[in-house]
């Protein structure tokens, strides 16, 4: 335990919650709710089921160790965050995020609008404190902006979409610009969280693998950012704010190095034509967070990227909790006030427009 005097306080740019186990059988339309999303335990699995078929499998053991009463009673998880040092949290589904590998249209717009829906109850009008992202189906474009234009109402700041998108879709598409487009007018934060849109994560068996399968979850999002980048999106929409969340920050500055070589030295090739290099796109509008990423603070420094943001990824197990404080002494005690609270409290002030009362944050 520690005391307030000892703690890092922070804003968490990253963290799960676990539904309600019969949100979505319990709250379809009468037709889907055999189909809807729920998760069962087989001997010593957890099973993912989504639309009937199996999507994936957990160890039983590991989701019970990822599950602290605070990841599914919300007011015991607002106790969690006191004791933790986290003020205010960016907060993504669990069984949720497998949302974004069904294939039928009218399914997962009902099953998003029903997770929205529990997100908004639950976690948005329970306190400020709990920033719950909204999920969008891409399966239908018009889906997408209604949905979209549905949740910005709701006082939703920021949605996910997939980071692995069905194969006839890629973030450089300009249908996707009716979706940015509404982001941008309402202030929604577009979210790219590692590892959705995709039941394929086990891509390597064999010596290695629980690294390299890791590793592999990390690579989708950044290629999001790089379709967005390149295919003009965000030069288009200037004032859009794009965050990947849980893939680290250190790839960041060395991503638009490589796109401002290929757009400098492959110029005449490249459509369309931007108004920015994309390391300007960049430090304008791509943020990141990280959790214990030794490299991140000294590329924040070194490069003068301003859009690093701390997430705990509570409460899983490549999280801190519930040893985030001496997580956040080791990476913040050797840096200057100014790094630590633009990392710790300010990016995420910016991004999301919520602050931390005065008393704690001094």
């Amino acid at each position: 335990m520690t005391t307030t005097a000892e703690k890092i306080w922070v804003n968490s740019g990253d963290s799960h919650v676990w539904e309600p186990k019969d949100l979505w059988t319990a709250n379809l339309p009468q037709a889907l709710k055999h189909r809807g999303p729920h998760m069962v335990r087989d001997g010593k699995h957890d099973i993912y089921v989504v639309d009937d078929e199996k999507v994936f499998f957990a160890s039983a053991s590991m989701i019970d160790a990822i599950t602290p009463p605070g990841s599914a009673d919300l007011n015991l998880r607002l106790a969690d965050l006191d004791e933790q040092g986290i003020w205010a949290e960016v907060v993504f589904p669990s069984v949720g995020i497998w949302l974004s590998v069904m294939k039928d249209r009218e399914l997962m717009h009902q099953s998003v609008k029903v997770y929205n829906d529990w997100a908004k109850a639950d976690m948005i009008d329970r306190s400020e404190r709990l920033l719950a992202t909204a999920l969008i189906s891409v399966l239908d474009f018009d889906d997408a902006v209604e949905e979209t234009k549905r949740v910005a109402a709701l006082g939703f700041k920021s949605i996910c979409l997939p980071a692995t998108l069905p194969d006839h879709l890629e973030y450089n598409m300009p249908e996707f610009d009716r979706i940015w487009a509404v982001c941008e007018e309402a202030g929604i934060v577009v979210c790219f969280h590692v590892g959705t849109g995709s039941s394929k994560l086990i891509v390597t068996r064999g010596p290695g693998g629980a690294l390299i399968n890791y590793w592999e979850t990390t690579i989708p999002v950044q290629r999001c950012v790089t379709h967005m980048i390149s295919g003009g999106a965000l030069d288009r929409f200037p004032r859009l704010k794009i965050m990947t969340a849980e893939a680290g920050v250190a790839w960041v500055p060395a991503l638009g190095d490589r796109l401002d070589e290929a757009y400098r030295q492959h110029n005449r090739y490249a459509h369309p034509k931007l108004s920015r290099l994309p390391t300007q796109i960049i430090k304008d509008q791509v943020y990141s967070s990280f959790q214990h990423d030794e490299t991140a603070l000294p590329a924040v420094i070194a490069h003068d990227y301003q859009n690093a943001l701390w997430g705990s990824d509570y409460p899983h197990l490549e999280g801190t909790y519930p040893h985030t404080q001496e997580v956040l002494h080791g990476l913040f005690d050797h840096v200057s006030p100014e790094v630590r609270r633009r990392v710790t409290l300010g990016a995420f002030e910016e991004l999301f427009g919520i602050g931390m009362p005065l008393a704690k944050a001094a």
